[in-house]
């Protein structure tokens, strides 16, 4: 079974991610969507004693919060027609409680939508989703709040070509890959190679094909000057579903969060990313 989880704290954006993860689900064999929550755990007055009947207060708020992820999941169960399980924990440490959980159940994805403030430096940098992507707790794809993609039928891989054994999980790379048998495009973005190809350039890129064969990628160029305008131009051309990033050791994807043009490609794009960590 293809386990994906969906971190839900009923805010519009995480159901729309909801949403996402329940569409993509449909190209996905075998899927089980699990809706999940963590619910703090009771608060204690100074005098140490439960603010609130101890046990009963508890079973109170997990049902509220269950019945909360049944809604989720009477909506979701009309775009998809996969496995829909509701999980409800109790713990203060929202980041720890979900890595164990994903641990133990053999999560193969994670869909969490970006929310926060309205200013996107304050959403994409004070979020759980990025804390969750630094972890490295499972591929993770980070839905925009107001993405028009459905589907992960065209999936953008961006690149520069350098010592790519070392800065794109294949392994990874092809299980997340394997979930949708979509479309490949592999898009460089270094500057570099804008004018002349290199030897060097040739032999990443040859790993890379002869890496990701299956999939029968297509190749093309972007100048990275140009990065946020030239992206989104692929983007629409090409009707992509889904960019793949891997933001940890990645040179340049690294920073995808942090410069302003990438912030807007990210933002502005409409497409979902895919942060897959080495």
């Amino acid at each position: 079974m293809n386990n994906v989880i969906v971190p839900i704290d009923f805010s519009e954006t995480s159901k729309n991610a909801a949403r996402y993860a329940a569409h993509i689900s449909t190209l996905i064999p075998d899927a089980h969507l699990i809706l999940y929550n963590v619910f703090d755990t009771l608060e204690y007055g100074s005098d140490s004693s439960p603010l609130g009947t101890e046990g009963e207060e508890d079973a109170s708020r997990k049902a509220i919060v269950e019945l909360a992820l049944a809604s989720v999941q009477s909506e979701l169960s009309t775009i998809t027609s996969a496995r829909i399980s509701c999980v409800a924990e109790e713990n203060n440490r929202f980041l720890d409680t979900l890595e164990e959980y994903v641990k133990r159940n053999n999560i193969q994805l994670i869909v969490m939508g970006i929310t926060g403030a309205t200013r996107l430096g304050q959403v994409l940098m004070g979020s759980n989703a990025l804390n969750i992507v630094k972890r490295a707790i499972a591929p993770t794809i980070i839905v925009p709040p107001d993405t028009h993609s459905q589907s992960a039928k065209n999936v953008l891989l961006l690149t520069d070509f350098k010592d790519v054994e070392s800065t794109i999980p294949i392994p990874t790379v092809k299980s997340v890959l394997n979930l949708f048998k979509p479309h490949l495009y592999i898009v460089n973005v270094d500057h570099e190679h804008y004018v002349q190809v290199t030897d060097e350039y040739k032999a990443e890129r040859a790993k890379l094909e002869s890496q990701l064969q299956e999939f029968n990628p297509e190749f093309y160029f972007i100048r990275l000057f140009d990065f946020v305008e030239a992206t989104n131009q692929f983007v629409s051309d090409y009707k992509i579903d889904l960019i793949l990033t891997f933001p940890r050791k990645h040179s340049f994807l690294s920073g995808m969060f942090k410069t302003s043009s990438t912030k807007q490609l990210a933002y502005h794009s409409h497409v979902p990313i895919a942060a897959i960590n080495v």
